[in-house]
């Protein structure tokens, strides 16, 4: 109520999009921003972001994967014997190269989402326009059995 079907699909691809991102932890925070900054609507935002949440965990990998790839890093460790050893050994390196793999992963993420959240608006816009139509001319369900 009270938006329109191209607002809407904006924010609820700004919501899917920000959702995958491999930054953990920050999906609600940066989505709550990001709709704040472009007025867009809040609740919608959140409800996409949070209905991928488990995609964030399968994605997490391959950003990390793609980012030593694409920004020629050293290739992740991700044995617990070897990160602990590196914990215990060289704590500060270790927090660097965490941190490199996050931030390369993370401009990947910027990436596809500069592609991939107008892709999402396209699609869903016309969907939010024939759901608003079925509405104001009362026809139930919603959705169509053509």
């Amino acid at each position: 109520m009270g938006t329109s079907p191209q607002k809407l699909a904006w924010s609820i691809a700004v919501g899917l999009v920000i959702g995958i991102n491999p930054i953990l932890g920050s999906t609600t925070i940066l989505c709550l921003v990001v709709a704040f900054l472009f007025r867009l609507n809040i609740p919608a935002s959140q409800l996409g972001n949070h209905i991928v949440y488990p995609l964030q965990f399968l994605f997490l990998l391959p950003f990390l994967h793609l980012g030593t790839r694409v920004f020629h890093t050293e290739p992740l460790t991700l044995s617990a014997n070897a990160l602990l050893k590196d914990a215990r050994r060289h704590p500060v390196e270790l927090a660097h190269r965490l941190w490199m793999w996050e931030w390369h992963a993370f401009l990947l993420w910027i990436a596809l989402a500069a592609v991939l959240t107008p892709l999402l608006a396209l699609a869903l816009t016309p969907v939010l326009k024939r759901l608003l139509s079925r509405i104001h001319h009362h026809k139930y369900p919603i959705l169509s059995r053509k």
